[in-house]
């Protein structure tokens, strides 16, 4: 992470997950790295992205007796959530599956935008990044299906936009960004991948911090796939 300063704070929210943990431990290897810091369901008991208690207590612990946070990484998200997998049809929506998908995909990112972004530093350049997905791209939807999971992902890209703005008042060299990782090998895509080619966490790890290091303040509230080119809303 060559833009940020030497000895930068990161923090990888999800961290155990395929994404998350990639990420961890590439930033792990960056020598310039000052300290790398994790969140997870996993390994923090009480810790839920839905849980407004749970974000602000996690937020005020990494706020206390620190400079900031330099980049925060958000890799946390699902595609099936309690056995209710994607609809294929307007018929299979189950209200309180789609609810489900939006406190985790939707509600989630806002709540650690609110707690997490005022530790991003005023007087230089610090990331705040989101795990979204192509599927939420109202533009780019061509095929239907998985409404809950698309509808939740592209209000997940609304928050980031919106959020970015805000923070640029105050904090006007920051990035806030939502990224498409890709198809990835990890749990969320087993049994939807198809005919897509699929990368490995590490090497979807690699493509969203090269991504996130060339991204400058005035590209904050975008929506970027793995390979830097921007995505349609």
């Amino acid at each position: 992470m060559n833009s940020l300063r030497d000895g930068y704070r990161a923090l990888v929210i999800g961290a155990s997950g395929g994404i998350g943990s990639a990420v961890t431990e590439a930033l792990g290897r960056d020598p310039r790295a000052g300290a790398v810091m994790c969140l997870s369901r996993r390994d923090n008991f009480g810790f839920d992205v839905t849980d407004e208690a749970s974000v602000a207590r996690e937020a005020a612990r990494l706020a206390a007796g620190s400079d900031g946070l330099d980049l925060i990484f958000n890799a946390t998200g699902a595609l099936t959530i309690e056995g209710a997998g994607p609809e294929k049809a307007l018929k299979a929506i189950d209200p309180e599956a789609m609810l489900r998908q939006f406190a985790l995909n939707a509600v989630g990112p806002a709540l650690l935008l609110k707690h997490f972004a005022p530790l991003l530093p005023r007087d230089r350049r610090g990331i705040f990044c989101s795990l979204s997905a192509r599927v939420g791209s109202i533009g780019d939807n061509h095929f239907g299906g998985w409404i809950s999971y698309r509808a939740a992902k592209a209000a997940q890209n609304q928050i980031v936009r919106t959020a970015a703005i805000e923070i640029a008042r105050t904090r006007p060299l920051a990035v806030v960004a939502a990224l498409h990782p890709g198809t990835v090998e990890t749990g969320l895509s087993v049994g939807y991948r198809g005919t897509h080619a699929a990368v490995s966490p590490a090497e979807a790890a690699a493509n969203l911090l090269a991504v996130l290091n060339e991204l400058p303040p005035e590209k904050t509230g975008g929506f970027f796939a793995y390979d830097g080119s921007a995505i349609e809303w």
